[in-house]
């Protein structure tokens, strides 16, 4: 018999409840198709046949989290959250991620009256030219991930690791003590950053690149790295956490049921975002 006019327990089977067991109970075709005693194909057809509920309440005073994650070479999600309330604002599928999408998702919020206080992002190249009238936060662990690539989490020399130590602190520290630090830390290593070699074809070539490349990078994002202590009134987050945290359970998830076709994968994100 068809699980659409089954009894278990005496209770008949929806396509919602079979969706969110599959998604959030972690259950397989198989597993389903044994408990509801039909068959796989049933179990899919139940899935196709139910719809995520949609959440429309949305607040009026927003902190926007935004970043993308991918399931593969060309299939992605752009998330829109808001850190305030925990609330998905939008979402979008998408097979590249450009500023121009982050854009039309920001105007998209702007248009449905909801007031945008600040943006939290991991820091796309160009990203912060597009929203010159929004106070942008840097996300302070991508930060100190760029600073890791350049120095390695154990840097052999004293300049690394002392910068090093120093981009550990910026997630703790007040923003007076942290951009000291670093005003102190570059005219005492100024000398090193300066060092420079003849390379075989005769030209001077900068000794320590990764270092100066460590550096320039923090220099050069530290308007962004403090917003949220300039503007303590509005509970800005330093770090795009809460929406990382959001990917990784999508991605665990999924990985439960590996072989979803496109269509299939949508409607599990549908269901995992309500949104």
């Amino acid at each position: 018999m068809a699980c659409g006019r089954s009894f278990v327990g005496g209770l008949r089977i929806k396509s919602e409840d079979v969706l969110i067991e599959y998604l959030s109970g972690k259950q397989t075709y198989d597993q389903l198709a044994e408990k509801y005693n039909c068959s796989n194909k049933t179990i899919q057809r139940k899935i196709d046949q139910s719809s995520a509920q949609q959440n429309r309440a949305f607040p009026s005073r927003v902190n926007v989290l935004m970043d993308s994650t991918y399931f593969g070479k060309s299939f992605g999600v752009m998330v829109f959250k808001d850190s305030i309330t925990g609330v998905i604002l939008l979402k979008k599928y998408v097979k590249q991620e450009t500023n121009l999408l982050y854009l039309e998702g920001m105007q998209e919020i702007a248009k449905r009256g909801i007031k945008v206080q600040s943006i939290i992002c991991d820091g796309r190249r160009g990203l912060f030219s597009l929203f010159t009238n929004v106070p942008m936060q840097y996300c302070e662990f991508h930060q100190v991930k760029t600073i890791r690539t350049y120095l390695t989490k154990k840097p052999e020399m004293q300049a690394s690791k002392e910068l090093w130590e120093l981009a550990l602190l910026l997630r703790k520290a007040d923003k007076e003590s942290f951009v000291g630090s670093l005003d102190e830390w570059h005219p005492k290593w100024e000398w090193f950053l300066s060092e420079r070699k003849i390379d075989e074809a005769g030209k001077k070539r900068y000794v320590h690149k990764k270092l100066r490349s460590a550096y320039r990078s923090l220099k050069t994002n530290l308007p962004w790295l403090f917003t949220w202590y300039d503007n303590l009134e509005l509970n800005i987050p330093n770090t795009t956490n809460a929406i990382d945290g959001h990917f990784s359970d999508l991605k665990n998830k999924l990985s439960n049921h590996n072989g979803l076709s496109i269509d299939r994968k949508k409607k599990l994100i549908d269901e995992f975002f309500k949104a």
